[in-house]
Protein backbone atom coordinates (compact mmCIF):
# COMPACT_ATOMS: atom_id res chain seq x y z
CA UNK A 1 0.00 0.00 0.00
CA UNK A 2 2.59 2.80 0.94
CA UNK A 3 4.85 2.04 -2.18
CA UNK A 4 1.31 3.38 -4.23
CA UNK A 5 0.44 6.37 -2.26
CA UNK A 6 2.80 8.50 -4.53
CA UNK A 7 -0.20 7.51 -7.59
CA UNK A 8 -2.20 8.62 -4.87
CA UNK A 9 -1.20 12.38 -5.62
CA UNK A 10 -1.41 13.56 -9.30
CA UNK A 11 1.21 15.59 -9.59
CA UNK A 12 3.51 13.43 -7.65
CA UNK A 13 2.64 11.20 -10.60
CA UNK A 14 3.36 13.52 -13.03
CA UNK A 15 7.23 14.25 -11.71
CA UNK A 16 7.69 10.75 -11.28
CA UNK A 17 8.11 10.30 -7.68
CA UNK A 18 8.82 6.47 -6.56
CA UNK A 19 7.98 5.50 -3.24
CA UNK A 20 10.74 2.71 -2.29
CA UNK A 21 9.72 2.38 1.35
CA UNK A 22 6.99 4.44 3.49
CA UNK A 23 6.44 3.54 7.28
CA UNK A 24 5.09 5.91 9.85
CA UNK A 25 8.78 6.50 10.94
CA UNK A 26 10.48 6.97 7.34
CA UNK A 27 9.56 7.71 3.95
CA UNK A 28 12.05 7.13 1.37
CA UNK A 29 11.52 7.96 -2.09
CA UNK A 30 13.73 8.57 -5.96
CA UNK A 31 12.93 10.42 -8.67
CA UNK A 32 14.75 10.68 -11.91
CA UNK A 33 15.85 14.14 -12.77
CA UNK A 34 14.52 14.64 -16.52
CA UNK A 35 15.17 17.82 -18.66
CA UNK A 36 11.41 18.66 -17.71
CA UNK A 37 12.13 18.97 -14.32
CA UNK A 38 15.37 21.74 -14.92
CA UNK A 39 16.16 24.94 -15.44
CA UNK A 40 17.75 26.22 -18.45
CA UNK A 41 20.98 25.39 -16.87
CA UNK A 42 20.37 21.25 -16.87
CA UNK A 43 19.77 21.52 -13.18
CA UNK A 44 16.94 20.13 -11.21
CA UNK A 45 14.25 23.48 -10.72
CA UNK A 46 13.98 23.93 -7.04
CA UNK A 47 10.08 23.94 -7.11
CA UNK A 48 10.52 20.20 -8.16
CA UNK A 49 12.77 19.49 -5.51
CA UNK A 50 10.34 21.03 -2.92
CA UNK A 51 7.16 19.35 -4.31
CA UNK A 52 9.34 16.08 -3.95
CA UNK A 53 10.10 17.09 -0.84
CA UNK A 54 6.27 17.79 -0.09
CA UNK A 55 5.32 14.32 -1.18
CA UNK A 56 7.12 12.68 1.23
CA UNK A 57 6.52 14.44 3.81
CA UNK A 58 3.17 14.20 3.03
CA UNK A 59 3.28 11.04 2.86
CA UNK A 60 4.83 10.31 6.45
CA UNK A 61 1.83 12.52 7.95
CA UNK A 62 -0.31 10.40 6.02
CA UNK A 63 0.59 7.31 7.89
CA UNK A 64 0.55 9.07 11.22
CA UNK A 65 -2.96 10.15 10.32
CA UNK A 66 -5.04 9.91 13.80
CA UNK A 67 -8.34 7.70 13.55
CA UNK A 68 -10.89 9.59 12.02
CA UNK A 69 -8.97 12.41 10.36
CA UNK A 70 -9.76 13.12 6.53
CA UNK A 71 -5.87 14.10 5.34
CA UNK A 72 -3.58 16.53 5.81
CA UNK A 73 -2.33 19.59 4.35
CA UNK A 74 1.14 21.39 4.19
CA UNK A 75 0.73 24.68 5.92
CA UNK A 76 4.43 25.65 6.21
CA UNK A 77 7.49 24.60 4.12
CA UNK A 78 11.61 26.04 4.13
CA UNK A 79 13.99 24.55 1.45
CA UNK A 80 17.78 24.46 2.06
CA UNK A 81 19.15 24.45 -1.40
CA UNK A 82 22.78 22.40 -0.99
CA UNK A 83 23.56 21.72 -4.29
CA UNK A 84 22.42 21.01 -7.52
CA UNK A 85 21.27 17.53 -9.20
CA UNK A 86 22.17 17.30 -12.96
CA UNK A 87 19.82 15.93 -15.42
CA UNK A 88 19.89 12.08 -15.69
CA UNK A 89 20.33 11.54 -11.87
CA UNK A 90 18.53 10.22 -10.01
CA UNK A 91 17.83 11.85 -6.79
CA UNK A 92 17.01 10.10 -3.17
CA UNK A 93 14.80 11.83 -0.41
CA UNK A 94 14.36 10.36 3.38
CA UNK A 95 11.96 12.36 4.92
CA UNK A 96 11.28 11.66 8.63
CA UNK A 97 9.32 13.25 11.69
CA UNK A 98 10.63 15.67 13.65
CA UNK A 99 7.43 15.84 15.87
CA UNK A 100 3.94 14.27 15.46
CA UNK A 101 0.94 15.63 17.66
CA UNK A 102 -2.90 15.53 17.21
CA UNK A 103 -3.34 18.46 14.93
CA UNK A 104 0.47 19.03 13.25
CA UNK A 105 3.62 17.04 12.02
CA UNK A 106 6.59 18.38 10.93
CA UNK A 107 8.98 16.45 8.94
CA UNK A 108 12.58 16.83 7.81
CA UNK A 109 13.60 15.72 4.08
CA UNK A 110 17.23 14.91 3.22
CA UNK A 111 17.54 15.09 -0.89
CA UNK A 112 20.64 13.75 -1.82
CA UNK A 113 22.39 12.95 -5.52
CA UNK A 114 23.14 9.52 -6.27
CA UNK A 115 26.75 10.06 -5.40
CA UNK A 116 25.84 10.96 -2.05
CA UNK A 117 26.05 15.04 -2.38
CA UNK A 118 23.42 17.07 -0.50
CA UNK A 119 20.65 18.43 -2.77
CA UNK A 120 18.66 20.21 -0.37
CA UNK A 121 17.64 19.76 3.62
CA UNK A 122 13.50 20.67 3.60
CA UNK A 123 11.37 21.22 6.95
CA UNK A 124 7.76 20.96 6.13
CA UNK A 125 4.83 21.27 8.82
CA UNK A 126 1.45 19.54 7.84
CA UNK A 127 -1.66 19.99 9.40
CA UNK A 128 -4.48 17.10 9.90
CA UNK A 129 -7.49 17.92 8.63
Amino acid sequence: MSRNLAETMPFSKLMGVRIVEADATRVTGELTVRADLCTAGGIMHGGAIMAFADALGAVGAFLNLPDGANGTTTIESKTNFLGAAPCGDTVTAIATPVSVGRRLSVWQTQITRSDGKAVALVTQTQMVL
